[in-house]
């Protein structure tokens, strides 16, 4: 009996203990063991969108990185890719003018013509008459412009860089300074390039100059003739005047703008060429502008002209380094072809801002040219 009741009061003490409420230390942990859930619950989101954010940019990375490397493969594989990137013919800026319509663009004294270099090929032209003829031009047909060839003006034959057309804005402000300087000013698009039908290449492009000049020839007789070439269109205009000094039949002088000594010392120097630290530059970027035929071998070509020259080059260019074009001058000065002839390089400095196609602001330009 008294075993009994032992055992029933210490079930008693027992349950009596149990109901006693926990120390106040232990019911802080308590409650804060029923906190956390929650408190878990919060963190995991910000973790998670964290964790989710942090994948998709690496996935990034990767993917950039896995096209930064496969690039240069494909232009090894496939050459006619940096061939589109020199000429950058499908580039065509300013977008919707009318290249029949050069009034559009202020030139109300100039003609838009359609020759024919070869069989399936068509280029545009544009003949800017000089500036005092402006009145009597209004009205007229191609074959007064052709006449007008013949007047007592000098004429500039233009050949642009890479690019855009005849029509693009610098261009165009540049025929009209030299317009306002008494030169006839005729410049057209290449093969590929605006309106022209063809397909863009060096030899096609050097011959379209040919031609074009063999024209002008044919309607200015004695008056002189000058080739000006801009940035790529200077590797044309070296094209052009050594054939024609092989031939005998010179222009009276050569104005090269922003010129480059050859395309692959200008494609390594080009600033916006991301990959010219790439292990096998070389091998992959500029031999396949060699395998297309492409070379714009300015520093060559030099060597066999004999006329008089002059180089035109901002400081600043952001395009052509302007170190290409004094070793350019460098190179011609020393040549023989040019003992005969003057050489001259006129540098704009950097606080002009005048960068890679903007030296037709110059006040300096027609005391420059005469």
């Amino acid at each position: 009996m008294r075993k009994r009741n032992e055992s029933v009061t210490v079930e008693h003490e027992r349950a009596a203990a149990a109901a006693v409420p926990a120390p106040l230390d232990k019911g802080c942990s308590l409650r804060h063991s029923l906190r956390l859930p929650a408190a878990d619950a919060g963190m995991k989101r910000p973790l998670g969108r964290r964790y989710g954010f942090c994948f998709r940019l690496r996935r990034l990375i990767i993917w950039l990185l896995g096209v930064y490397i496969a690039i240069p493969f494909l232009v090894k594989l496939c050459p006619a890719i940096q061939a589109k990137l020199v000429f950058l013919n499908f580039v065509r800026v300013p977008y919707f003018i009318d290249l029949k319509r050069p009034q559009d663009q202020g030139l109300n004294h100039t003609c838009n013509y359609y020759l024919q270099p070869e069989e399936d090929v068509t280029i545009g032209v544009w003949h800017t008459v000089p500036a005092a003829l402006w009145k009597n031009a209004r009205g007229k047909d191609q074959l007064w412009f052709e006449d007008a060839l013949g007047s007592s003006h000098p004429v500039i034959l233009y050949l642009h860089g890479n690019a855009g057309t005849r029509g693009g804005d610098h261009r165009v402000e540049l025929y009209k300074v030299l317009s306002s300087l008494g030169y006839h000013v005729v410049t057209f698009d290449y093969r590929g390039w605006g309106d022209s039908v063809g397909s863009p290449s060096e030899r096609g492009m050097t011959y379209d100059a040919l031609h074009v000049f063999d024209w002008i020839k044919a309607r200015s007789g004695d008056n002189p003739v000058y080739i000006w070439g801009h940035s790529l269109g200077t590797g044309v205009a070296t094209n052009l005047v050594r054939r024609l000094c092989e031939r005998e039949t010179p222009p009276e002088a050569l104005i090269l703008e922003s010129p480059f000594t050859n395309i692959r010392e200008e494609a390594r120097s080009h600033p916006f060429s991301i990959y010219r630290y790439f292990p096998g530059f070389d091998w992959f970027f500029l031999d396949p502008i060699t395998t297309s035929g492409i070379k714009f071998a300015n520093d060559e070509n030099v060597k066999y002209i004999s006329c008089s020259l002059l180089i035109l080059h901002a400081e600043d260019d952001p395009v052509v380094p302007f170190h290409l074009g004094k070793k350019l001058y460098n190179i011609a000065a020393t040549s023989r072809s040019f003992r005969d002839y003057k050489v001259q390089f006129v540098p704009f400095h950097t606080d002009l801002g005048y960068r890679h196609k903007y030296i037709y602001r110059s006040p300096e330009l027609p005391r420059i040219l005469r």
